[in-house]
């Protein structure tokens, strides 16, 4: 692993290329999987707000699960995350032409929506661990690589996308521009320490796939 200031990333991130393909997987991650999207807490409020304002668009069976239990489950002991259909769909899936996508990143690039959608969904298939609390905490950035997302590894690997990269927008969103700028530094001269090649660290202004916009599908 690696530091960049108080966050430490896996090493798996180094040769890492990685670009979803929604066309190959419809969305499968967002529908398998033992719980729903994972939540900070500071999220909860933002979860419940647009279970209401997306109401009319969501399925009945969402629609009921939230009447019963609430858009979202859990307590500080177990974590908690978005409420499921039947233990499999977030609540917050809608399907369009076959393929599972998120109503709350739909909502949010109509402009209806302030609040993108789960900060875990934006960083998958980065998963965060948190250690600590207040000023002594400590972040840990792991790669999960599950058989759904083979089809996101093959596009990468065919596009030339690091996903240090094509993750740069959550990141961002996480950490600030400053700590994304110091993180693809350190990036390189690990690679570069290590004797990783450079194919997938295209120039600064190589058109990345964009992976985060309804617009693709």
């Amino acid at each position: 692993m690696f530091a960049v200031g108080p966050v430490l990333v896996s090493d798996d991130l180094l040769d890492a290329a990685f670009a979803c393909d929604l066309g190959a997987c419809r969305g499968a991650c967002c529908v398998e999987g033992e719980r729903g999207a994972p939540l900070d807490v500071d999220e909860l409020a933002d979860i419940e707000a647009a279970a209401e304002v997306l109401r009319p668009e969501l399925r009945p069976g969402a629609l009921a699960t939230i009447t019963r239990a609430g858009a979202w489950e859990g307590n500080d002991h177990i974590g908690y995350a978005t409420s499921t259909v039947d233990d499999r769909e977030c609540v917050f899936v809608v399907y369009q032409r076959g393929v599972a996508t998120c109503a709350i990143q739909r909502a949010f690039f109509d402009g209806r929506l302030a609040w993108e959608k789960p900060i875990s969904c934006h960083l998958y298939p980065i998963r965060v661990e948190r250690h600590g609390e207040g000023e002594d905490a400590l972040d840990v950035l792991n790669y999960e690589q599950i058989d759904l997302c083979e089809p996101g590894r093959d596009h990468g690997r065919r596009a030339g996308a690091p996903l240090a990269r094509t993750l740069e927008r959550p990141l961002t969103r996480r950490y600030g521009a400053e700590w994304y700028a110091r993180f693809l530094g350190v990036w390189r001269d690990r690679r570069a320490a290590l004797g990783i090649d450079d194919h997938l660290d295209p120039a600064p202004d190589f058109p990345l796939p964009v992976l985060d916009s309804p617009a693709h599908l």
